[in-house]
C-alpha cells in the first residue's frame, strides 16, 4: 500500500512482541443467509486494536521496513486469483509501476513450492520484494502499485491485489463438518494470522505485526476497520451478525483481551 518512507528503528523489534499462547474468546453462530454455514470467530483477535502500520513504524518481516510484508512475493490462491491480478496489472503503466518493464519482459508470475506442492504460483520477486512493490524514491509513489491503482480508481484494494495480501492478517479456515445427526455444515473459522500461520519459517521472521504492541494502535476495533475484507470472506449477512455480536461483547467487556492490545493501551495510559 502507498506509504512514506519508514523510519528505521532498533535491531531487535521482535523482543517487544507478545507470546503466541494466551486465552482467547470465541463466538460461533449460524450464517443468517445460509443455515449450512457456521462462523466460528476469534473475538480476542477481531476486537483487538491492530492496524497496518506500513510506512509508519513497520519493521518488515525480513528486516526491511521499506518492503513491509512484501519481501516473499504473494502466492496465488487459485487460477481465478492469478487472472484477476493479471487483469489489474494491465491497468498499470511505467508511470505508476516501477517494474512494469520487468513484467513486460519476464511476466509477473513464477512457480514455487509450498510443502509438497511443487507447482504453486506466486508473484515474481525483483530486488528482494514483490514485483508490484514500488520502492521509496519512485516518482509514481512508493508501496504496492496494485493498492495505489485501487485507490486511484475508487475501488477497494481487495479488488486488485492477490487474495493473500488483502486477507492478511486474517486466517480463514473452512471445513465441512458432520454433526452427530449426520447433517453437514461448512464451518468458517476466523482468527489471527500469527507467526505459526506462516509455517515453520514464521518463527524466523525478523518481526511480525500481529504480536507487536506497536501495531495495536488502531482507532477502531479490527472487525470494524476490516469490514470489507471480512464481508468478502464470510458474506454480508454473516458479517453483519459478527459485527453485532462483537459490538455487544465489547460493550460488556472482553475477558480475554489480546495481549498486544493490552500492552499498547497500557503504554498509552
Amino acid at each position: 500500500m502507498p506509504a512514506v518512507r519508514a523510519k528505521k528503528t532498533d535491531d531487535n523489534p521482535r523482543s517487544r512482541e507478545t507470546g503466541l499462547d494466551f486465552a482467547r474468546e470465541w463466538i460461533e453462530f449460524v450464517d443468517p443467509a445460509d443455515n449450512e454455514h457456521v462462523v466460528r470467530a476469534d473475538l480476542t483477535w477481531l476486537c483487538s486494536s491492530w492496524t497496518c502500520i506500513f510506512g509508519q513504524g513497520c519493521h518488515g518481516i525480513g528486516g526491511d521496513p521499506d518492503v513491509g510484508c512484501c519481501s516473499h512475493g504473494a502466492f496465488f490462491t487459485d487460477t481465478a486469483d492469478e487472472k484477476r491480478v493479471h487483469r489489474a496489472a494491465r491497468e498499470l503503466d511505467p508511470a505508476t509501476w516501477q517494474y512494469a518493464g520487468v513484467a513486460a519482459r519476464k511476466g509477473i508470475s513464477v512457480k514455487d513450492a509450498v510443502g509438497e506442492d511443487k507447482d504453486r504460483r506466486r508473484t515474481r520477486k525483483v530486488d528482494g520484494a514483490c514485483i508490484f512493490h514500488n520502492r521509496p524514491g519512485f516518482a509514481g509513489g512508493a508501496g504496492c502499485a496494485l493498492h495505489a491503482l485501487a485507490l486511484r480508481t475508487g475501488r477497494h484494494p481487495l479488488e486488485t491485489k492477490p487474495e493473500v495480501c488483502w486477507q492478511l492478517p486474517i486466517r480463514r479456515e473452512q471445513e465441512w463438518v458432520e454433526r452427530p445427526d449426520t447433517t453437514q455444515v461448512l464451518v468458517s473459522t476466523l482468527t489471527e494470522f500469527d507467526r505459526r500461520s506462516w509455517g515453520g519459517g514464521g518463527h524466523d521472521l525478523h518481526w511480525w505485526c500481529t504480536s507487536s504492541p506497536e501495531a495495536h494502535v488502531g482507532g477502531e476495533p479490527f472487525y470494524v476497520s476490516y469490514a470489507a475484507e471480512l464481508t468478502e470472506l464470510i458474506g454480508g449477512a454473516a458479517y453483519a451478525e459478527l459485527a453485532r455480536l462483537a459490538a455487544e461483547r465489547m460493550s460488556r467487556g472482553l475477558i480475554a483481551t489480546h495481549p498486544a492490545t493490552a500492552k499498547a493501551q497500557s503504554a498509552k495510559n
